[in-house]
């Protein structure tokens, strides 16, 4: 009986810890109260208009990023999934180096270097769900001498490729 007890007590902290949602938070609250419901940010960096900038990520195996800027009083703006296919988008306007790229989308999953020797480039992958469905990495592409981003497309993430057989053992 103590032993069911125990784990419904744990099974009601996981449902109700499930149902607090970074996205909702509104803005204007201070933030101290996001990270004490929350937990400290994954990381902090100063924006070029000198706003705070706070990324909550989940990478490297997760799929999802909420991001804000504080203002001077501290207090957060609109928290939004940056790992979205809209946001991405941003790469191409404008000059992306690797430190306007992490202060926008936190850190990535994976950083690669692929292609033939004499036309190779840095990759970064971002895991994300593309329209909330499908399994997918964003990948952003370095020139290597420049570190300025060239490019960025997804494709299929392969922690979740299977071979079709697996769902029998």
């Amino acid at each position: 009986m103590r032993k069911q007890l125990t784990l419904s007590v744990i099974f009601g902290a996981v449902v109700l810890t499930g149902c607090a949602n970074i996205s909702q938070t509104p803005p204007g609250t201070p933030l101290a109260s996001v990270e004490s419901e929350f937990g400290k940010p994954t990381l902090t960096c100063e924006r070029p208009d000198g706003q705070q900038r706070v990324i909550w990520s989940q990478q490297p195996f997760g799929q999802y990023a909420w991001g804000t800027n504080v203002d001077e009083q501290g207090k957060v703006g609109e928290v939004v999934q940056l790992l979205d296919d809209r946001i991405f988008n941003e790469l191409s306007e404008g000059q992306w180096n690797p430190e306007r790229v992490t202060c926008e989308f936190g850190p990535p999953a994976n950083i690669e270097s692929v292609g033939m020797p004499s036309v190779r480039k840095t990759v970064w992958g971002y895991r994300y769900q593309q329209y909330g469905v499908w399994n997918m990495i964003m990948n952003v592409f370095f020139d290597p001498e420049t570190m300025i981003v060239v490019n960025h497309y997804p494709t299929p993430d392969p922690m979740y490729e299977y071979d079709g057989w697996s769902v029998f053992y």
